[in-house]
């Protein structure tokens, strides 16, 4: 059995991504758009969402599902779409550079660039 954690997108997006047009391929979703709301444990994540409806729970479009693994680090994160299950990542802003370097040259002649 697999263990996945919970993750439901907020209301206030949701109607965002209800209307929002679904591409297959990955997902990229940012933390502060979902709550983390528990876990459940199944052998698939489509067994996974049979039991959380049973549990009256149910998973909704956007809400995702993410893997634990046996040392209780994230493993695979998957977005629950209207066709089923599909493979999602956390967003990762770019780091900022720590420093700005300035390159400053001083303009040549055109007799001195010959």
């Amino acid at each position: 059995m697999v263990r996945y954690r919970i993750h439901k997108l907020k209301n206030a997006q949701r109607e965002s991504f209800r209307w929002t047009a679904h591409t297959s391929g990955l997902a990229v979703v940012k933390p502060k758009d979902y709550d983390a709301t528990g876990e459940v444990q199944a052998a698939t994540p489509y067994a996974a969402w049979k039991t959380l409806q049973a549990e009256e729970r149910p998973l909704s479009p956007g809400d995702l599902l993410e893997t634990m693994k046996e040392d209780g680090n994230p493993g695979e994160l998957l977005i629950a779409k209207y066709i089923g299950f599909e493979p999602a990542a956390w967003y990762v802003p770019e780091p900022k550079p720590d420093t700005v370097t300035v390159l400053t040259a001083e303009p040549r002649s055109p007799v001195e660039s010959k």
